[in-house]
């Protein structure tokens, strides 16, 4: 189960960032009922799934996503895997793009941002952030 990044992942991309835009390919998995157990303050009075939990984060995600440039590009829904193990499936897939390296990791410390990361640890069973660099 990966959630957030490593300490040593994290170092690794600041360290050298890559040079312009950067867009980020996030795979989802969802839990069936959110978990916020780890954040209590954001739970809703009566349980909810974790795409709808997710759902949340990104609506408080989003004025802070463009208050820095950034922009969904695509928004899918996923589904099992055509070439990959057979049982591996994400339930959605996004492309975020940010203006570089350094407008990211200003956007993921905001402090506004945070406050709403719970609902997206709640909603999430899994889940994978792979930075890309145009050609």
């Amino acid at each position: 189960m990966y959630i957030e990044p490593t300490q040593t992942a994290a170092a690794a991309f600041f360290s050298a960032p890559p040079p312009g835009p950067v867009v980020m390919l996030n795979l989802l998995r969802f839990r069936e009922l959110a978990d916020y157990g780890a954040h209590p303050e954001l739970a809703p009075d009566a349980p909810i799934t974790g795409a709808a939990a997710y759902q949340r984060y990104v609506e408080h995600t989003a004025p802070f996503l463009l208050e820095v440039g950034g922009r969904l590009l695509y928004d899918g829904d996923g589904g099992p895997l055509l070439i990959g193990p057979e049982r591996a499936r994400w339930d959605r897939v996004l492309l975020v793009e940010h203006r570089s390296a350094a407008v990211f990791l200003s956007f993921a410390t905001n402090q506004g941002y945070l406050a709403g990361m719970g609902h997206r640890v709640a909603a999430l069973a899994d889940s994978r952030l792979l930075p890309t660099i145009r050609r």
